[in-house]
């Protein structure tokens, strides 16, 4: 497994392209291509690589469809992916609690499942102070073990509040990869580009890799714009379903494909999982 040297900031000549395929939340319903089961996310891992995707952001499923954290089910996902696609991709699961889990539930998932990365919400593992010992804790494990941490940020105050806590040496790493989320789970919720500039505002701390996910139909344009300011991206049926024109796009391939397009046209380099963990600093 790749492993992660936290000292070692971005690279600024290649732009990363992680597809987040399924989420939680959405089902068939939604889009008869979205994948639930082991075999269905190897296929689209395989797909979305060819299309220009880096990275992969898995959740899986009860047999019932619903939101579930276990670390048998991630292993099976995970030996799918890698039967499939090998390392081209890097995996990260998440540790999403979609108000199911407590914190501590969701950082046990973690340490038994032992995966390449993991995204954290920052409001879920930390959700007030009496909870800043355990985090600070599990951190240094992920660091101790060689896993990818990635911070998801919903608003500037917690990107302050990561940056307070860096600041009084509860985050064992010098750089750490954070995702800056624009909109929400809501009906209607349409992010744009213009969302990314509170997390862009003089005053609001800088991260040295740091990407973009956006809700609905306008996420190519959210995180070609994060792309041209400097960061990352993220794109997939759990956010959004549609193509830049407004068709509904046929599968996450079809996302990462246009939003490979578009970041190429723009004169980015898209950067391949080696290039990625060699951002963080991974052999």
């Amino acid at each position: 497994m790749a492993t992660f040297d936290p000292t070692t900031p971005n690279d600024p000549a290649a732009v990363a392209i992680a597809v987040a395929p399924n989420g939680g939340r959405r089902g068939k319903a939604d889009h008869p291509a979205l994948p639930l089961t082991p075999d269905e996310l190897a296929a689209a891992a395989a797909g979305c690589l060819e299309a220009g995707a880096c990275m992969i952001h898995i959740h899986v499923r009860d047999k019932h469809g619903g939101h579930l954290l276990d670390a048998d089910a991630y292993r099976a996902a995970t030996a799918a992916i890698r039967a499939t696609v090998g390392d081209r991709l890097v995996i990260q699961i998440t540790s999403e609690s979609l108000g199911v889990y407590s914190p501590a539930e969701q950082m046990e998932v973690v340490r038994q499942a032992r995966p390449e990365a993991v995204s954290i919400a920052l409001r879920e593992l930390l959700p007030d102070e009496s909870h800043e010992t355990g985090f600070a804790q599990f951190l240094e494990w992920l660091r101790s073990e060689r896993i990818v941490p990635q911070i998801i940020l919903y608003t500037p105050e917690e990107a302050a509040l990561l940056a307070a806590l860096t600041a009084r040496g509860l985050i064992p790493f010098v750089h750490l990869p954070v995702l800056f989320v624009l909109g929400r789970y809501a009906a209607e919720q349409r992010a744009t580009p213009s969302d990314l500039l509170a997390f862009l505002a003089p005053g609001i701390p800088r991260f040295a890799h740091w990407s973009v996910c956006a809700f609905g139909p306008r996420e190519p344009a959210c995180v070609t714009a994060g792309a041209l300011f400097g960061g990352h991206v993220r794109v997939g049926f759990e956010n959004n379903l549609w193509l830049p024109d407004g068709s509904l796009a046929s599968d996450n391939a079809a996302l990462v494909a246009a939003s490979s397009a578009a970041l190429r046209a723009s004169g980015l380099t898209v950067a391949d999982a080696d290039r990625l963990r060699r951002m963080w600093s991974a052999w």
